[in-house]
């Protein structure tokens, strides 16, 4: 019989700057993270500030479905 995963679940974090045209952006695209996350201890939807290559700064990244 196979075992439970449990709760722990890979989640993905999107760039929230990649539509906003004030940054001095330096390659164009959508930077993603692959990050995992207790399902139990957080239910809602993560929001983690991270670094940006894209628009060379650090930004609000969101969980995605």
């Amino acid at each position: 019989m196979g075992k439970n995963k449990g709760a722990r679940i890979t989640i993905t974090l999107e760039c929230t700057c990649r539509n906003s045209q004030n940054n001095i952006v330096r390659k164009p695209g959508i930077f993603r993270y692959t990050s995992s996350k207790n399902r139990r201890n957080t239910p809602a939807r993560l929001e983690l500030n991270k670094f940006c290559p894209n628009c060379n700064c650090h930004c609000k990244f969101k969980e995605i479905k």
